[in-house]
């Protein structure tokens, strides 16, 4: 799982068949070691699955994984926003 902020929706009024009705949302995934939770320059459209909104923080899953979110295992995802962060607590060493 990855660490994500919600920085966009993207609208595509034709694609798969198996992505009709799904929500779609841009999300920057945090740096490694997350840098006082700071996004890196690389932008992710992701599938959602929790009615994330723009500026939350979320967990996400990338490849394989992601695809298994869908109703329709053969749908073409391969990233999902899973879950929506309340809160991080974390001591030293990052």
């Amino acid at each position: 799982m990855l660490l994500a902020k919600v920085v966009g929706t993207v609208v595509a009024t034709k694609k798969d068949e198996t992505l009709v009705g799904s929500k779609l949302l841009i999300v920057q995934p945090l740096r490694k070691g997350i840098d006082d939770t700071k996004e890196n320059d690389e932008v992710i459209v992701a599938v959602d699955s929790v009615g994330a909104g723009v500026g939350e923080l979320v967990l996400m899953v990338v490849g394989t994984t992601a695809s298994r979110i869908m109703a329709n295992d053969k749908a073409p995802v391969d990233a999902a926003v899973i879950g929506i962060v309340d809160d991080i607590e974390m001591s030293g060493g990052y």
